[in-house]
């Protein structure tokens, strides 16, 4: 097949793109560490550098060694071709090998662990065999429903969610059902552990999603504690935007001859989003807002704040104000959560405002409009919530309020690190934008002596 490929497509131009990937793996952070930490030339090449320059070969499922029911189960999804993250770590976790993987938002990471997991579980035994931490309930809930869609062509394999917010009566009927594959948010798990509804004693592989996001919202002990109840892992999974100091921590703890995996976001696989910027005071920073949703018809919105007190205070104003629009945050109950929730994807519902930590597990492919209420206080944080829009190849559009100078500065920094363009507009009372121009510093005064 390989060999079809390079005829097809010339020797000489695939040898060209291999020579560049190899150029641009060799200057990498973790190829320079390894280099530092003395080891092998050889193992540096066939560890770090080969992985990522193969995937330059691009190859269908059906070449990972993947069961017919999985193939089936993709190709009725419509995914012929695995993503790049896909492509690399799925061969490792059909070898049992931990892997430590570093890839943006949106480019398959939920597949890249679950196929293989599906693949290991003996649908004969009704012991938990898979399990997979998520650091809220959204995510668990949409990482659920991803599993049990690959499940079709499979029988008797049954996925449970666990997460707080919601009765754990049904819950406990659901592990009764003996699943499987378990997706959980951490503090729940560890509350059905010391009920003695669950067994950690027979999971094999065990995966952490959003990896730093979850350990920087404090369930560092509970994860460890977890990892250290399952007895008999053959593997271990950290998968994450970004590799922090508290996930390298816990690789170093209990990961073993780990593959890491680095898939760097690409020009091309940006989504193809106009990003503007409104200013204004303070108190005017809610009206503006409420003026750009009615003022530009968009049908689809999601606003984003950075405190659960400011998204529950801008929901109830726009209500007031006759928009029909709900939120969620951390306090808002796990019914009216999913409630929210149903009515958003369904386009039932045109206004979200939501906090980066509930926004966690939100796939809708169809957002118009992204609104920076507050500017994010993390760039990642701002990456994260322009790309829920211009998903699907669609163009979308992205405004951050700023009300103060702390925020202007704030976007200007975001703006330089992730290497976007930011274009400051001007909003009339009746709803008219308009491109306001960016003053260049005066030139200072040239001194003669």
């Amino acid at each position: 097949m390989i060999m079809l490929i390079l005829g097809f497509l010339g020797w000489t131009g695939i040898a060209g793109l291999v020579r560049a990937q190899v150029l641009a793996e060799r200057n990498k952070e973790f190829v320079v560490a390894a280099k530092a930490l003395g080891v092998r030339e050889k193992n540096i090449i066939f560890r770090h550098i080969v992985p990522n320059v193969m995937t330059i070969i691009i190859v269908p499922f059906a070449s990972l060694g993947l069961s017919d029911a999985m193939l089936k189960a993709l190709e009725k999804k419509g995914y012929g071709y695995p993503t790049t993250i896909q492509a690399e770590a799925i061969p490792y976790f059909l070898q049992w090998r931990d892997v430590i993987a570093k890839a943006p938002t949106g480019t398959g990471k939920t597949f890249a662990f679950g196929i293989p997991m599906i693949e290991h579980i003996d649908a004969e035994s009704e012991e938990v065999q898979g399990l997979i931490l998520a650091p809220t309930r959204e995510l668990a809930i949409q990482i659920g429903d991803e599993l049990r869609g690959l499940l079709t062509y499979f029988h008797n394999i049954r996925v449970a969610v666990l997460y707080g917010g919601a009765g754990i009566g049904g819950q406990i009927k659901a592990l009764e059902k003996k699943p499987q594959i378990v997706v959980a948010t951490p503090g729940r798990l560890m509350d059905h552990y010391n009920r003695k509804t669950i067994r950690l004693d027979k999971i094999q592989t065990v995966v952490l999603d959003e990896a730093d996001r979850m350990l920087d919202m404090g369930f560092f002990k509970d994860v460890t504690r977890i990892i250290e109840k399952v007895k008999n892992r053959k593997n271990l999974g950290l998968f994450s935007a970004t590799i922090s100091q508290e996930v390298m921590t816990v690789s170093w703890m209990y990961q073993r001859d780990e593959v890491e995996i680095t898939v760097e976001p690409k020009q091309e696989d940006r989504p193809d989003i106009d990003q503007y910027s409104l200013t204004c005071t303070p108190l005017e920073k809610a009206e503006t807002t409420l003026r750009l949703i009615k003022s530009q018809g968009y049908e689809r919105v999601m606003v984003f704040c950075n405190t659960k007190h400011m998204c529950q205070r801008l929901c109830d104003d726009f209500q007031r104000a006759g928009l029909d629009c709900e939120c969620l945050h951390g306090d808002i109950r796990q019914q009216q959560r999913e409630k929210t929730m149903q009515r958003y994807r369904s386009g039932k519902l045109p206004v979200l405002i939501a906090t980066d930590v509930a926004s966690r597990g939100i796939d809708v492919d169809d957002v118009d409009c992204v609104i920076n209420f507050d500017v994010p206080e993390e760039n990642e944080y701002y990456v994260h919530r322009i790309g829920r829009t211009g998903r699907a190849k669609r163009k979308g559009i992205a405004w951050s309020i700023i009300g103060n100078f702390p925020e202007k500065a704030k976007l200007d920094e975001i703006a330089k690190f992730s290497n976007y363009t930011i274009q400051p507009m001007a909003l009339s009372e009746d709803g008219v934008l308009t491109k306001e121009e960016v003053k260049a510093p005066p030139a200072p005064k040239r001194r003669f002596r």
